[in-house]
């Protein structure tokens, strides 16, 4: 297991990948099947896509597991098997870049809501969100990131149960979908003075909308924080060009706002949906960083 802290020591700039899902659709992952049913089915390419993303000039990976905890498995065809999935997560992740990388323990939010507005208590989900980062620390982790949050309570159970199982560093990102605040009306600041006390690595967003949304995102992020920011926005917004998604940031105008993040002090930046590994190539360029491949 790798430090954390000695990428960010080292370099005003840790470099994160891009997207999964919107990738694997590239790579022939059929609709209404989970990504994380790669991990079984087509081992080969979830280790290529990581492969690439470091190819590209990423100094960190997430694994696939954005929708591995056990609430979220329990209607498909891996109900029973998030320990097996997260593991076999890590493993592949690692396999696939070596030590001379990071690998982040990708957690998504359940897709339940949390009480009174749905079913989702505080038990059943630091519960879940310990099994799944143990599992993922069990792999081989370096860190843990909760990505995609848009309520408050689900983030903090959800570091509550990771918490009381390791103490690997946790980083979390919530997703501003719409514009500058998040589904539950969150703003960058109510993030900050709820999570940051909390212990975290670092704090940012993801996912979320328009670039130009992200820009002011960041701006009010880094004027209420004071842990490392991570932002990994999409490629633009998506539109739909006859069967295909298709998000209408290319790599040059993605570089060019996801490198001023970087210049206004983003210290972990990368992409988000819609985001390939020649986004990322175009980021390190952008930053003066070199490409592997």
């Amino acid at each position: 297991m790798h430090s954390f802290d000695d990428p960010l020591a080292e370099r005003p700039v840790v470099i994160a990948d891009g997207a999964a899902g919107t990738n694997y659709q590239d790579m022939g992952i059929e609709a209404g099947v989970a990504p994380e049913e790669w991990l079984f089915d087509a081992p080969d390419r979830v280790r290529e896509l990581h492969r690439r993303f470091v190819e590209a000039g990423s100094d960190l990976v997430l694994t696939d597991s954005f929708g591995a905890t056990a609430a979220r498995l329990a209607d498909g065809p891996l109900a029973g098997r998030a320990t097996e999935v997260n593991v076999r997560a890590a493993e592949l992740a690692r396999e696939a870049v070596g030590e001379e990388r990071l690998v982040a323990g990708s957690i998504g939010p359940t897709g339940q809501l949390v009480e009174p507005f749905g079913a989702l208590t505080r038990e059943v989900c630091v519960q879940a969100y310990a099994e799944q980062s143990r599992a993922l620390v069990q792999g081989g982790v370096d860190l843990l990131v909760l990505e995609t949050f848009f309520t408050l309570e689900e983030a903090v159970w959800a570091v509550e149960g990771i918490q009381g199982v390791t103490d690997v560093p946790l980083v979390v990102s919530f997703s501003f979908d719409q514009g500058t605040r998040t589904m539950m009306g969150l703003s960058p600041t109510d993030v900050v003075a709820a999570i940051e006390p909390l212990g975290v690595a670092a704090l940012g967003a993801n996912c979320g909308r328009s670039l130009k949304d992200c820009d002011a995102i960041v701006t009010e992020f880094l004027a209420a924080m004071s842990v490392p920011l991570w932002v990994k926005p999409n490629a633009g917004v998506p539109r739909i060009v006859g069967d295909a998604v298709v998000y209408d940031a290319d790599p040059d105008t993605f570089a060019d706002h996801v490198a001023g993040y970087a210049e206004q002090g983003a210290r972990i930046v990368g992409g988000c949906c819609g985001s390939t590994p020649n986004h990322l190539a175009a980021v390190a360029a952008a930053i003066g960083r070199a490409r592997v491949g």
